[in-house]
């Protein structure tokens, strides 16, 4: 099982709009069967640590190519990701592998 995070730097003031955006960008691969259950968060300006960053998470059994063969992105979900590139400044991928029962050394 692994946790999946994109992070989103933002221009500034811009967090909140990227958020809803990414939100919504990350509802329509869900309902396309695309993506589990997933998070949006944001800092902007409103908690201390680094500001105007927005993060995506999701956990999935996977990790896989989104131009795998077979798998239709969804137009809109494409259209969503073009809008929200002109307020980002940068964004990127975090991979990390759960602690799962099984895997705890010890037990």
């Amino acid at each position: 099982m692994y946790l999946i995070r994109r992070i989103y730097k933002t221009k500034p003031g811009q967090a909140r709009k990227v958020a809803s955006l990414v939100h919504k960008q990350a509802q329509i691969y869900r309902d396309a069967g695309q993506r589990p259950e997933f998070k949006v968060y944001f800092n902007g300006y409103t908690m201390p640590g680094e500001q105007d960053v927005v993060c995506l998470e999701w956990a999935d059994e996977t990790i896989q190519s989104p131009m795998r063969e077979g798998n239709d992105l969804p137009e809109e979900a494409l259209s969503v990701g073009q809008e929200v590139r002109q307020y980002i400044e940068g964004q990127r991928l975090e991979f990390f592998e759960l602690l799962t029962e099984y895997k705890i050394i010890g037990k």
